[in-house]
Order: structure tokens, then sequence, then C-alpha cells
């Protein structure tokens, strides 16, 4: 039987090495990855392009911190890419007005949150399958990104919160710092709150989780609520790159890149296992293949098979540890 606790693991790991292996998770692939775009490029290994690394990161970190609690119970939310349209429309749109544009921000996170959380409903109050809901959300939201812009990209050249995404804070970009920090709550909530050890349980078991008294609809909604924020929260760091935002564009496939992360980093498909120190491993191979990649000078579609790839394999990883962890 295995345990869901991580001061078990931790424990089981110390007495036995395969299980020492499996608490390692994907961090070996990493620091091999690394080491072999290092030994291919000089380059990849300065501390400026890993700097770039580590920018590169940080959006799908985010996001991939949302589609953990997802995940974690058992569901997907694959309109997560346009929700973030969505979102940096509202913050651009806002922004352009002077008497509201410091509402930029607070307004993307509530088009976000506003997205999860009537996802959530759908998928708890409706009965509806995570996968339909977050598919039709993931078309019908991009078509509200578009028309939030009339179809077309709205810049602002004066964006007050662009530092957001092209400064930094004792040269750590503030991109970088802003995704570590939702790393670090989202662990807290997982790892030392109720809310977290019902989230768990969800995954784990949803008829038990509900015949012990947990709402199970009320966790639903606020963990899809949680994954439109953070998407809406992605939304204001991508638009603040780019000083612009396009409805038909930006975020495709961000989704895709997101759910990759999350399985790399060892949260199982079926719910109720894994971690968000896990999802950031994840993200940073995510981050480090797109970059190494580039800098071997890979053609781009290329590039897009090889994270295909990646995607598969990490399904299919998620089996095989998902079955050798039920026969031991």
């Amino acid at each position: 039987m295995q345990t869901s606790n991580p001061q078990a693991r931790a424990e089981a790991a110390r007495r036995n090495p395969r299980a020492a292996l499996r608490a390692l998770g994907m961090l070996p692939v990493l620091v091999l990855l690394c080491v072999a775009f290092a030994l291919v490029n000089g380059r990849f290994a300065s501390p400026q392009n890993l700097i770039i690394v580590a920018q590169q990161a940080s959006i799908n970190l985010v996001l991939a911190c949302g589609m953990t609690f997802v995940i974690l119970t058992g569901g997907i939310d694959l309109s997560m890419g346009s929700i973030l349209a969505a979102a940096a429309m509202a913050a651009l749109i806002v922004s352009l007005d002077p008497n509201l544009m410091y509402l930029a921000i607070p307004a993307a996170l509530a088009v976000g949150a506003g997205f999860g959380v009537l996802n959530g409903a759908l998928i708890a109050g409706v009965r509806l399958p995570p996968f339909i809901v977050t598919l039709g959300a993931l078309t019908a939201i991009r078509g509200v990104a578009r028309l939030m812009g009339r179809d077309t990209t709205v810049f602002n050249s004066d964006l007050w919160y662009a530092i957001i995404g092209n400064g930094n804070f004792l040269g750590v970009p503030w991109l970088v710092i802003i995704a570590l920090s939702v790393v670090g709550l989202s662990w807290f909530v997982l790892r030392w709150t109720v809310l977290g050890v019902y989230i768990y349980a969800i995954g784990g078991n949803p008829d038990a989780a509900r015949l012990s008294g947990i709402r199970v609809g009320l966790v639903l909604i606020f963990v899809y609520a949680i994954s439109g924020l953070l998407a809406g929260l992605g939304g204001v760091m991508a638009s603040a790159r780019l000083f612009a935002a396009n409805g038909l564009q930006l975020g495709q496939a961000y989704e895709l890149d997101a759910v990759a992360a999350v399985i790399l980093g060892g949260t199982s498909f079926v719910g109720g296992i894994g971690s968000i120190w896990g999802t950031l491993v994840g993200a940073l191979i995510i981050a480090v293949l797109s970059n190494g990649l580039i800098l071997s000078g890979v053609p781009d579609v290329w590039q897009y098979i090889i994270k295909g790839l990646i995607i598969i394999g990490a399904v299919a990883l998620d089996r095989f540890r998902t079955e050798s962890g039920a026969r031991t």
C-alpha cells in the first residue's frame, strides 16, 4: 500500500534504495539534461543563459502549480492557456484607462479566478467531466479573449507593471521571484493545511472522501478557482513581458506544457499522488529542453516533435510508476 504522507515516504526512501530513487523523481534527468547541453554548447551553462532559462520556466511554473492542484484531485484544466490570454487582454485594456490603470492586475486576477470558478461549478455542481468542461472552455474563452481585443493586438508602451516582466531584484528577475513565491505558497497549502489533506483525499478516492464528511464540491471549485487565478497571474506576467496581449495567439498550448511539467514531476494523472517540488523540477526540465534545443541549433519543427514525445513519455512514465507502486 502506497502512502501519501511525505514524512513516511522520506523514511521509506532512507530504508529502501529503490524507494530513494523514486523519491528523487525526475531530478537526475534534469541534471543529465543540463550536463549534456553544457557539453554540446558552452553558452548553456553561462550565468546569463541560466537566468534566461529560469525566466522561460517562470510562467509555465505558475500555470503548472495551478495544474498540480487540479490533477491531484483527478481532474485536468485544458483552458489555462485561454484564461491566460483573456486575463492578459483584461489587464492591457484596463491599463490604457488613466483612471483605472492601477486596477489592471486585480482585473486580470479576477478574470482568471472567475473563469476558474465557472469551470469548477460545472464540474462539481453539474457533475460534468473535467476534460469535457475545460476542453469546451478552451475554445469559448479563447473566443472571449479575441472579442475583448476586437481580434487585434493591444499594446501599451507605458505599461506601469512592465517591471514585473523585465525588471529584477538584486539580479533575480521578478518573474522568477513571483514563480518561486507561488511554489512556496502552493507547497504550504498542500503540505500544512487541512485543505491540502482534502485535496489528496479526493484524488485518492472521491467517494470515500465524501463519505468521510469532506465537502468535495467546494474543494473542487476551490482547486479550479486556484487554477484560473494562477492562469490570470500568468497573463499578468506574459503581458508585462511583452507590453502587449493578443487574444488569438497568446497562451496557445501553454496548458500542454503545464500538464507535461506536472506529470514529469511525478504527479499521477489518477490523482492523490504528487508534490509541488516535483512540478518545479518538471517545469525546469521543459525550460532546459527548449533552451538547450535552441542553442544546439535543432530546427523549430523538431522541437515540437521532441516536446510531444516528452509528453507521451511522461504519461507512460506515470502509468509505469502507478502500476509499480501498486505492486509494492
